[in-house]
Parts: structure tokens; sequence; C-alpha cells
């Protein structure tokens, strides 16, 4: 019998491959994504990782052993090694983060986690974090796959990176062993699935 978070990620394997075809992840793939659009990610990114790192801040909090705290703990760490990258590409292609308006896809989102999490259930925080993880896994490995070079081609070798990959997989574990097969977790999986498309949407301009 397969993992929960394997029948999950087969599940939304609909909206997975909507993010490998959409236009935003095909233009950082072929470089031809406009510079100003990829400043727009950026900026609205970080908003959503500093959210992102406050839903593992609660996973800490919320952990019952030793284990699931340490495993937090070092998501969160690779969350703000993110937004290092982050604070790098704001630096060289002058994007301001210190007074980033969210939009509307990046507040549906972040509303939509910190709303999940604050309960503390660790089986729920870990559904609605882990599609954004495991998709950015998949999206670098499968553009690095394709030959991805050109200006994005950092944010490619980033996700496409074996300490990515780890991450991505460590976070699954945490839903394996601390969430079950309801409703409320499928539906929270879903919807990260489907804000994760909403947000290069938005990235896009669509």
């Amino acid at each position: 019998m397969g993992s929960l978070s394997a029948a999950l990620w087969a599940d939304n394997a609909d909206l997975v491959d909507a993010a490998l075809q959409h236009p935003f992840i095909r233009g950082v793939a072929d470089g031809s994504l406009p510079r100003q659009a990829f400043a727009h990610y950026v900026a609205q990114d970080a908003f959503f990782l500093e959210c992102f790192a406050r839903g593992y801040a609660l996973g800490v909090a919320s952990s019952s052993d030793r284990a699931t705290l340490d495993s937090f703990a070092d998501l969160l760490q690779g969350v703000r090694e993110e937004l290092r990258l982050h604070a790098d590409y704001a630096e060289r292609w002058g994007i301001d983060l210190t007074s980033v308006e969210p939009a509307s896809a990046t507040l549906a989102y972040t509303d939509f986690l910190l709303s999940t999490a604050s309960p503390g259930d660790v089986g729920l925080i870990s559904a609605a974090m882990t599609p954004c993880m495991r998709l950015y896994a998949h999206l670098g490995q499968r553009l690095a796959m394709e030959g991805a070079t050109g200006p994005y081609e950092e944010w490619v070798v980033t996700y496409a990176s074996p300490e990515f990959e780890a991450l991505a997989a460590r976070l699954e574990a945490l839903l394996d062993q601390h969430a079950t097969d309801t409703a409320d977790v499928r539906t929270a999986y879903r919807r990260a699935m489907r804000l994760e498309v909403d947000f290069f949407s938005a990235a896009a301009g669509e």
C-alpha cells in the first residue's frame, strides 16, 4: 500500500501538469519570461515565503515529539535559505522587498496557510504545506531535465537540487506520519496545489 503523500500527489496530477505547462513556468524554462514579470514574482514570493516560515514555526510549536520538532525546524531553515536567494535576486535586479504589496492571489494563499496552520494540527499543517515543496522540486527537476538555461537558470538549479528534494521529502514524511486520509486533509492539499497555479497566473499577469 502506497503512502498518503504519494496518493495525494497522484490525485492532483491535473494541477501538477497545469503548473508544468503554465506560461510562467515555460517562460522560466526558455528564458522568455519578461524580466518585469519575474521581478514581480520574486517580490510576491518573498512575501509568501515569510508566511510559509510562520507555518513551519507553528509546526514547531505544535510538535509533540522531538523528531517532528527537529524536522519543522530544519524546514524553517530551508525557507530562510530561499529568502536569502530572493534577497540576492532583489539586490541584483533592483527589486524592493521592503514594501511589497501582496497581490490577491498571494493573500489568498497566505491566508489559507495561516488559517489552516493556526489550530496546531500537525497533519493538516503538513497537508497544506507539502504541495508547495513537492511541486517546486518537481518543476525544478523537470526543467533541469529539459536543459533549461538562460536568465532564470539559477531558479531551476535551486529547485532541482538534491538539497531541496531532501526538504520536500522531509515534509512528505511528516505528512505520512501525522496525517490521516480524511476529507479535510485532501481538501487542504488540493487547495494548496490550486493556489500554486493561481500564484503563477498572477505572476504572469493573467
